[in-house]
């Protein structure tokens, strides 16, 4: 599997072109270093300094996720994501604040961002959360991935981002899309409650395993539901998806 420099494993668009992500911030010295950590990864990047700079580079660029500054010069940040779905409907936003009130979170996610980073932040944290977004919104793969991931009946269409089991389609939000793939890539190994949240949520939660336990009672549900079970806890050591045996 190709790797970036930061020892990732490479994503890219589905078309294998590199992902495509703006910057907008008004600190010169933190745009520039955001950016260069994104180049790192083998992204095409362009950065703006204010709110109008960044609709005419997002025209521009077309970017798959933007990292956005609430605190603009001309305006702010909620303002500017309003005007960047017009342009570019699903791109992910990742929001950065130097502010921590839970008010500034709620009105984060309110006006339609995905993440929120609270200055000051590591640019690891940047990342991974980007990489995390990207993922789950089915716009970044890695390279040389087949489009179908095959255990048992269950069957994944990565390309499609369908999955079915024994022919039957399984609704999944993107969320549990990625936490399915991720034990479909690892059939009959263990996983753990730390290992599932570093690669489906790719940074930590505080210790918030919770969230794990949650999204795979969401899955069995879903993928289990009237069948023989395929997923399946493992106590005090994480849960396991394997296929049925007749």
């Amino acid at each position: 599997m190709n790797t970036t420099r930061s020892g990732h494993p490479a994503l890219t668009r589905p078309d294998g072109t590199p992902l495509r992500v703006l910057v907008v911030d008004d600190d010169p010295d933190l745009a520039e270093v955001l950016t260069g950590a994104l180049r790192y990864e083998g992204w095409e990047v362009r950065d703006a300094g204010d709110g109008a700079s960044a609709v005419t580079a997002a025209r521009d660029l077309a970017p798959d996720a933007v990292v956005l500054d609430v605190m603009l010069p001309d305006t702010d940040g909620f303002a500017v994501l309003r005007r960047l779905r017009e342009v570019t409907p699903d791109v992910c936003v990742l929001f950065l604040t130097a502010r921590d009130a839970v008010e500034d979170r709620i009105a984060g996610i309110t006006a339609g961002g995905d993440d929120y980073v609270t200055k000051p932040f590591s640019l690891e944290e940047v990342v991974a959360r980007l990489r995390g977004l990207l993922r789950r919104a089915g716009m970044a793969r890695r390279p040389h991935e087949g489009p179908l991931l095959v255990v048992g009946d269950l069957v994944m269409d990565e390309d499609a981002r369908e999955v079915t089991r024994a022919g039957e389609l399984i609704e999944l939000s993107p969320t549990e899309f990625e936490l399915l793939r991720f034990l479909m890539c690892n059939p009959r190994r263990v996983l753990s409650k730390a290992q599932i949240l570093d690669r489906v949520w790719s940074y930590d939660f505080g210790g918030r395993a919770h969230v794990v336990e949650l999204y795979i009672s969401y899955l069995r549900k879903k993928v289990d539901a009237g069948r023989e079970p395929m997923i399946h806890t493992v106590r005090g050591a994480g849960y396991v998806l394997k296929p049925v045996t007749r």
